[in-house]
């Protein structure tokens, strides 16, 4: 079976024999979503879904971790559904993870209170930060045109079961922000953990896991750092890639 389109690529994903399908007209899959699967606390037998999912990447990443019983990746755009789709096939992994093209803003009756871990790669900048002159998928995966923060925790909240918990990188800028939507929505942040570029350089991510009626005490993890001074990755990066020997 052939699995890819013309313009589209297949890249490893460097574990468990993993593969996926992407297309550079698209938003292919970055640092933040691999670093996200590792932050995300999922447990045996959990139910997930991953918000936004695009590529597939996150949902895929955890199959090959073994993360979780079951994988439900919701997208938006149909053509990048699609796609996601074909690289789950293609990893003969659709006993765990599935793709839905679905609105994060109208989400299924049958799935409130229905699942354990919720994880979210949501775009980051705001829609009135300026739209740049970009196709309207990258635009989509960056800009809050089609979903807000707001949103995306309050289809989280609908989505989870009480103490289950919701996964999420941002920008730090909006860590304020991502704390108030957390808590107004019954949602509390019980762990949070700060990425920097550099060790001299200002944090430029940031991770949350938000508890499900959890209590309000927030543990604040060492700040990851990505590089060293000489522009390779460092020993906990080098682990999360799998690639330390």
């Amino acid at each position: 079976m052939t699995y890819v389109k013309d313009g589209e690529r297949i890249d490893d994903l460097e574990i468990n024999g993993f593969r996926i399908i992407q297309n550079p007209l698209f938003f292919c899959f970055g640092q933040d979503s691999v670093l996200l699967s590792d932050f995300a606390t999922v447990r045996k037998g959990s139910r997930c879904v991953d918000l936004g999912t695009g590529t597939g990447i996150i949902p895929l990443l955890m199959a090959a971790k073994c993360k979780g019983a079951d994988w439900t990746g919701l997208e938006l755009q149909e053509e990048v559904a699609e796609m996601a789709a074909r690289s789950v096939q293609m990893n003969k992994a659709e006993d765990v993870c599935h793709i839905e093209v679905g609105d994060i803003r109208c989400i299924p009756k049958e799935w409130r209170g229905a699942y354990d871990t919720v994880t979210c790669n949501p775009p980051y900048v705001r829609r009135d930060s300026g739209l740049k002159n970009i196709s309207e998928t990258k635009l989509i995966s960056r800009y809050e045109v089609t979903v807000t923060l707001r949103e995306v925790v309050e289809a989280a909240a609908y989505i989870l079961k009480d103490k289950g918990n919701l996964a999420m990188i941002h920008r730090p800028q909006r860590l304020t922000e991502i704390m108030e939507e957390c808590t107004s929505h019954g949602l509390e942040v019980k762990r949070l953990r700060l990425v920097q570029p550099y060790i001299d350089k200002e944090p430029n991510m940031v991770m949350i896991e938000a508890v499900k009626g959890g209590g309000r005490e927030t543990r604040v993890l060492p700040t990851l750092i990505i590089y060293n001074k000489d522009g390779s990755y460092t020993e906990e990066v080098l682990k999360i890639y799998g690639k330390c020997s």
